[in-house]
């Protein structure tokens, strides 16, 4: 699957996605395909302030659990319910189906993220 263009993407194997000031954020399809059939995602708070780097949530599948990072600081202001009953959205359409919005404490903080070329050429170095 080649990578959306149109995102940022984090060494931790999320992506981001701007939607007017906030941001949608979910998993990369290489990291689904690592983790395997997708069980669980959740322990998302709403309200909750994140730094850069900070656990969000959590995805479990068959293999593993791996913990989902806040791709820049921001504060948490939506969950993605739709993924609370069908995991597996993040399996099936990792570019489609996002995890969390979060609202960056600066917008500017993306352009510290990878783009699409960047993020493929050190993907398997994690």
């Amino acid at each position: 699957m080649s990578l959306p263009n149109d995102r940022t993407y984090a060494k931790t194997h999320e992506w981001v996605l701007p939607e007017g000031d906030l941001l949608l954020v979910g998993i990369t399809d290489h990291a689904q395909e690592q983790l395997g059939d997708l069980v669980y995602v959740g322990d998302f708070t709403t309200g909750v302030k994140l730094g850069a780097g900070d656990t969000a949530g959590v995805v479990e599948s068959v293999k593993a659990a791996s913990d989902i990072y806040a791709p820049v600081a921001g504060e948490v202001v939506e969950f993605n319910t739709a993924l609370t009953d069908q995991p597996e959205l993040l399996n099936t359409s990792p570019y489609e189906s996002w995890i969390f919005k979060l609202r960056p404490t600066s917008m500017a903080d993306i352009e510290g993220l990878l783009d699409a070329d960047q993020y493929d050429q050190q993907k398997d170095d994690n």
